[in-house]
C-alpha cells in the first residue's frame, strides 16, 4: 500500500512507522495533534478511484495529510460505495489506533456521507454510523467530516 505526501513525495517507510514519527516530531515542538481519517471516491466511466487521507491536525497551527490512492474496476451502487470508503477509513484506523493511544492523540473517522435525507449518499448513513461506532471510534458525517469530503475529495477530482 502506497503513501504519499501532499507534495507529491512518496512515503517510503511502512505508514505506521510514518505516523508514529510524525506524532513524535509535531509534539516534541510543543504541537497538539488530533488525527482525522476519511475516504472519498468518484466514480469515472468503468472505473472507481478512491482516496483516503490521514489528516493531522496540529491545534490551532494548520495541519498536514498522508495520502493513499486506489483504483477499482468493481462496479457498486451508491450504498456500496460508501460503505467501501467507510472500509477503507476503518481499516487505516484500526491499524493506527494502538499507537494514537499510546501517545494520546484523539482519533476521528470521517465519512463522506450526508446526513441529509435528500441527498443518495444518505442510504447508507445508518450502516456506516453504526459500523464507525460499533468499532469504538468517533463518527463525523457531512458536514462535520471535512477528512473526506473536503481532503481525500481534493485528491479524487
Amino acid at each position: 500500500m502506497t503513501w504519499r505526501k501532499f507534495s507529491g513525495e512518496v512515503i517510503q517507510t511502512p505508514i505506521l512507522e510514518e505516523v508514529e514519527a510524525a506524532i513524535e516530531r509535531e509534539t516534541a515542538i510543543g504541537n497538539k495533534l488530533k488525527v482525522c481519517i476519511g475516504t472519498d471516491s468518484q466514480v469515472k466511466g468503468a472505473v472507481t478511484d478512491f482516496a483516503t487521507v490521514i489528516v493531522f491536525i496540529r491545534e490551532k497551527r494548520g495541519a498536514f495529510m498522508f495520502i493513499h490512492q486506489e483504483r477499482s474496476s468493481q462496479k457498486m451502487s451508491i450504498k456500496e460505495r460508501m460503505l467501501t470508503e467507510v472500509q477503507k477509513s476503518i481499516d487505516i484506523a484500526y491499524k493506527l489506533c494502538d499507537l494514537l493511544d499510546l501517545y494520546d492523540v484523539e482519533l476521528e473517522v470521517h465519512a463522506d456521507i450526508n446526513t441529509n435525507p435528500m441527498f443518495k449518499s444518505n442510504a447508507a448513513l445508518h450502516e456506516a454510523m453504526g459500523y464507525i461506532l460499533s468499532m469504538g471510534f468517533v463518527f463525523k458525517a457531512k458536514p462535520e467530516a471535512f477528512a473526506s469530503s473536503c481532503c481525500a475529495n481534493k485528491m479524487v477530482q
